[in-house]
């Protein structure tokens, strides 16, 4: 069964929009016959070295790009301005580097919370009034990583739990005239992730059999912004979790 989307006319932003997932997502969102309008801090035309460019996947000619920092309020003023209307917001820009708390700056995990969490809430905050003009969405690109415990990554994993709860917070504060909803995403094949993952294919520990991929996470997210009756949802993109190392452990015992 084939599932079709008609953006046509609408307005969508995708922050974070090009590399990885938020590449995806907006190469979709262009695919349906949105207006498609990314941000990230670096121009993909124009990236630093041992930065990659715009993953291939978004047509040139599908999406326009703006120079922003989500975490700066005067550059979300200049995004913001540019907008006449909007109809979705994908909340995607994101990330962490492995970063355990021990011996670790305390500018550094401010700066993951806010990339991770306060980014978004302010995003939001300001696309409220074109959103509820148009009956609109917001999606935010959550993580599996706060559902569970992220050693290494902490302060990620504080900021992605927060994030959920701010999801169902304004979904209900919202309510009706603005949907908001998040997809948990699990362990995701990007070039970000292999990095990660230090170059490990580690898919074997899903029970899919494989790691989700841009596509996956850009299906789900073009079924929440359709018009409908959904909001609040969190839609777990996962494959199924993560087999737990027991497994493993019990498996060697017994062989």
């Amino acid at each position: 069964m084939t599932v079709t989307y008609d953006y046509t006319g609408k307005v969508v932003l995708v922050t974070g929009g090009t590399r990885g997932i938020g590449a995806g997502v907006a190469a979709a969102f262009a695919a349906a016959g949105a207006q498609v309008v990314i941000c990230a801090r670096h121009d993909p035309a124009a990236a630093p070295e041992g930065v990659p460019s715009a993953d291939p996947g978004v047509p040139a000619a599908g999406a326009r790009f703006v120079r922003a920092d989500v975490r700066d309020p005067g550059d979300l003023d200049r995004l913001f301005s540019g907008l006449d209307r909007l109809d979705v917001v994908v909340n995607n820009a994101g990330g962490s580097p492995y970063a355990p708390l021990e011996g670790t700056s305390p500018r550094l995990h401010t700066r993951i919370v806010e990339l991770n969490l306060i980014a978004p809430l302010l995003v939001a905050q300001r696309a409220y009034p074109l959103l509820a003009a148009s009956g609109g969405s917001v999606i935010m690109i959550g993580s599996s990583s706060g559902t569970r415990p992220s050693p290494g990554t902490s302060a990620y994993g504080a900021a992605k739990a927060g994030l959920h709860h701010l999801a169902n917070c304004l979904a209900a504060e919202w309510a009706p005239l603005v949907r908001v909803s998040t997809v948990v995403v699990g362990l995701a094949a990007t070039d970000d992730s292999r990095d990660h993952y230090g170059g490990k294919d580690v898919g074997a520990a899903v029970p899919a059999g494989r790691m989700a991929t841009p596509e996956d996470v850009a299906g789900v997210c073009l079924w929440l912004a359709a018009p409908g009756y959904v909001t609040g949802a969190q839609v777990q993109v996962h494959g199924g979790g993560e087999i737990p190392a027991w497994r493993h452990l019990a498996s060697d015992d017994m062989s």
